[in-house]
């Protein structure tokens, strides 16, 4: 360097920059941002940004005392890529772009959208860093295939690092990743989760936007620590069996100064158009899915993730936002696309394309969508003409579930179409169940708030709850806080109460969650036919009058059934009787009224034997003793 000038000698190759301009180049982060490098004996880091309508662009930052001007980048070709190679800027140093638009002269300082670390805000540079991590999961990753498959069991534990749990005695300040990993792992493995799902943990400005307003793509937050402490918590609970999926958010971003918004003086990564770039509900800017190198950055950011630290899946957000070009508009606050339809065209065609490099690159992960409309084939294959996802989750389930859950049980009988609902659209796609952080917010309070009744009625209500979850066909998600029956609504500014596991009430709840989760992995009939027809079977599902529903959950193995009975009212129901298909014993897997989860201590007893009558148009049937607002599972005989 002479002068004040960059050496500008480049790894991106005529072939990179083809590609990022065709939108077909998937590995980005290999390329542009910051890279430490040795050049001619000299330390230093190469520099790559797209900012295709500046006049001129240079690098700031610890190496150069923040001059706006003194390492200027040179453009390659039409690509609209600016770089360079600057001796004396090494990992830890902070930077940012300095970029002079063409248009209206606009100057401004730009954090990189490629950098692998950034200051903790409210300060907003990246920081040049490297990700280097020697991994110790090649076990998990080597069988992870098959625990991904949709015949395998799937039990989501969805956390919020920052509130998940603080550190005890020092001003609630957060715990690091390093700290969190056999903290998080210990009681997710206990209670027989087999998946973590993280909320984002990309970098974000705003704390209170739990993650999804992010401004650092390819960098996780520095509130938690560095990358490498944020690979050894997915390390760790993958040495451990666990799953880890990553919250995913391509549908919109902020506007913070620092960001991605305006970046070269123009609408950039955005739409120029309010009515197609600016998100009314979120206040943030969409992404212009239309433009070949914004597919580029958002595909390659999914592969990061997958690439780099071992994620076994992203669970993609806000997806029905994207799909929609009137998505929370109201008339003349959309453009119609070029058919005169309100379908967002560009979208689609990315979610396709995203979902075909993420199976092509990553066939044993899964992409699960966060869907809320009937948009048909979210979770069918691209070559079915489906959205390419592997999962859905199921929001109609949610809804309707708890709205029954709410009312008081003498009303029940008048809801039970709620419950039943589902059975018609329920291997429309392949489910995930979810009960998130957006149930227990903004109002609406901790599940067990939102049950009926008196204290005893509310923990019997969540239990019979997640019984009804764990039985039906699709995958489970429960949010932080709910196996154990957090009392308060969630917030984001602190720990969960975990001192309510003094109670024997909150500990009843946690331990049948870790008894749902045993059964439910170790009954192939609950798991193996999740998103299969023939794993579900209604027994009766019109006994509205006593509240009252049982179905059969069928494995791929003749004779592999669970026979899955609901009282949802507080009476007993004494010698309720139910069709079997078969003779013999069937034996008890699970009592949601059992002493040891709070309830009433009314037992089933050892074996049931199922013989005459016929009843629910079965050759035989079985007498059950209902507990009150309980469920129980029962295993059919060995054939």
């Amino acid at each position: 360097m002479k002068g004040g000038l960059v050496d500008h000698a480049s790894s991106l190759s005529d072939l990179d920059l083809h590609l990022f301009n065709e939108g077909t180049h998937v590995r980005l982060y290999d390329k542009l941002g910051a890279h430490p490098e040795t050049r001619g004996g000299k330390a230093g880091a190469r520099f790559a940004v797209w900012a295709p309508n500046a006049k001129a662009v240079s690098v700031m930052g610890d190496f150069n005392g923040w001059a706006k001007t003194k390492h200027p980048l040179k453009p390659r070709a039409s690509s609209g890529i600016w770089e360079g190679f600057i001796p004396g800027a090494v990992k830890g140093d902070a930077y940012k772009y300095w970029i002079s638009s063409r248009v209206n002269g606009h100057e401004g300082e730009k954090a990189d959208p490629f950098g692998f670390r950034h200051e903790v805000p409210p300060r907003s540079a990246s920081i040049i860093w490297d990700l280097d991590y020697e991994w110790g999961d090649a076990e998990w990753v080597g069988g992870r295939g098959k625990r991904n498959a949709l015949s395998a069991p799937m039990s989501v534990y969805e956390a919020h690092l920052g509130s998940w749990r603080r550190a005890p005695g020092e001003g609630g300040r957060f715990l690091d990743y390093r700290e969190i990993a056999p903290l998080l792992a210990a009681h997710v493995k206990k209670l027989g989760f087999t998946h973590v799902e993280l909320m984002p943990v990309m970098e974000h400005p705003f704390y209170g936007s739990w993650g999804y307003q992010l401004t650092g793509y390819f960098a996780p937050t520095s509130r938690y620590g560095l990358a490498q402490d944020l690979m050894f918590l997915v390390d760790h609970l993958h040495r451990e069996g666990i799953g880890v999926i990553l919250d995913w958010v391509p549908s919109h971003f902020p506007e913070d100064g620092h960001g991605l918004g305006f970046f070269d003086g123009t609408a950039l990564y955005e739409h120029a158009d309010p009515k197609l770039g600016f998100h009314p509900d979120w206040k943030s800017a969409i992404y212009n899915y239309g433009r070949n190198e914004v597919r580029a950055f958002l595909i390659s950011n999914a592969l990061f993730w997958l690439d780099k630290f071992h994620a076994d899946g992203l669970r993609v957000d806000a997806v029905a936002s994207m799909l929609y070009l009137d998505y929370s508009r109201k008339e003349g606050e959309w453009i119609p696309n070029k058919f005169g339809g309100r379908e967002n065209l560009e979208a689609i065609a990315f979610l396709k394309r995203l979902n075909e490099e993420v199976y092509k690159h990553h066939p044993d992960a899964q992409t699960i969508a966060e869907e809320s409309t009937a948009w048909p084939g979210v979770s069918k294959p691209v070559h079915f003409d489906g959205l390419g996802f592997g999962l859905k989750w199921d929001m109609g389930w949610m809804h309707d579930t708890l709205r029954y859950m709410r009312q008081d049980s003498i009303h029940r009988k008048y809801h039970q179409n709620e419950l039943t609902f589902r059975a018609l659209y329920q291997f429309h796609e392949n489910f995930v169940l979810p009960l998130s952080h957006d149930e227990v917010v903004h109002g609406k309070g901790a599940l067990l708030e939102q049950m009926p009744g008196d204290d005893w009625r509310k923990f019997a209500n969540l239990r019979l709850l997640y019984a009804w979850q764990w039985a039906l066909p699709g995958k489970k998600l429960l949010f932080m806080g709910g196996e154990f029956a957090q009392r308060r609504e969630w917030g984001h500014d602190r720990s969960l109460d975990w001192h309510l596991l003094e109670h024997e009430s909150h500990r009843g709840v946690m331990r049948w969650v870790e008894r749902l989760n045993r059964v439910y992995r170790e009954a192939s009939a609950l798991h193996e036919r999740d998103c299969d027809p023939e794993g579900f079977e209604w027994v009766d599902a019109s006994d509205a009058d006593n509240s009252v529903l049982s179905f059969l959950r069928k494995g791929a193995s003749p004779g592999e059934e669970v026979l899955c009975v609901f009282n949802f009212t507080p009476v007993p129901r004494k010698d309720y009787r139910v069709g079997a298909p078969r003779a013999g014993r069937w034996t008890p897997l699970a009592n949601s009224d059992a002493a040891e989860f709070g309830g009433s201590g009314a037992a089933l007893g050892g074996e049931i034997e199922a013989a005459g009558p016929p009843r629910h148009g079965r050759p035989y049937s079985v007498s059950l003793d209902l507990p009150p607002l309980a469920a129980v599972f029962l295993k059919g005989p060995a054939r």
